[in-house]
């Protein structure tokens, strides 16, 4: 749990003002203030964790001894099952704070589902946001039952070349998944606006041309 000082400090490295973190996080500048200065010595753990996330999608992290610091490079691995869990828990967070247009780019799209412990909490977040009204998630996939879940849209890819990758481009982050990996599922998560950028137009020249799911949906 970040202390006070390191909250400062945080802000101080981005030059985001009290009212700026206040905003981000939900919160007034005079709670943030009172969280920094310690008149609230027992903030609400989701309070801290919100405020730890939003820092940490900004790029900044805190070190033992009160310290704070930009983290050493835009990149994120999530390797295992558990920690595919966390990147899809990376992934909700950062759409509910930013929403966005998500794209998923991946030839068998059951790669997804066998890797995941409980889909169905992934599905009813992504409803959530897709109902809220400012995300957006396209899929393109070659295998899949090509079902919506209530949140896609989706096409189909018929000549994409079998391969055991795929990606996720949301907001300012690109996700690169493979499944061969012997610790896989293996994401890395490249923190990188101009990255998530060129995916994104690369996924909409591939959406433009891409079928139509077939009739039956399985494929």
């Amino acid at each position: 749990m970040p202390t006070g000082r390191q909250i400062r400090a945080a802000r101080g490295l981005l030059g985001w003002s009290a009212e700026m973190l206040g905003e981000k996080v939900g919160l007034s500048h005079t709670t943030i203030k009172n969280l920094e200065t310690g008149v609230n010595k027992r903030p609400m753990l989701e309070t801290i964790e919100k405020i730890v996330s939003v820092f940490g999608d900004a790029g900044i992290e805190f070190t033992d001894n009160e310290g704070v610091r930009r983290r050493p490079e835009g990149v994120e691995i999530f390797e295992g099952r558990d920690r595919f869990e966390e990147f899809y828990d990376f992934m909700y967070e950062h759409l509910k704070r930013n929403g966005g247009d998500v794209c998923l780019s991946i030839y068998d799209e059951t790669f997804l589902v066998k890797n995941r412990k409980d889909p169905e909490i992934h599905r009813d977040r992504m409803r959530g946001l897709v109902k809220r009204g400012d995300v957006t998630f396209r899929t393109l996939a070659t295998k899949s039952e090509f079902v919506t879940n209530g949140y896609m849209q989706l096409k189909w890819l018929p000549n994409q070349d079998p391969v055991s990758t795929g990606f996720y481009a949301f907001g300012e982050c690109l996700a690169l998944m493979s499944f061969v990996n012997p610790l896989s599922p293996y994401v890395i998560v490249i923190k990188s606006g101009q990255m998530a950028k060129a995916y994104r137009e690369g996924f909409n020249i591939a959406w433009e041309k891409a079928e139509k799911p077939p009739a039956g949906g399985s494929v």
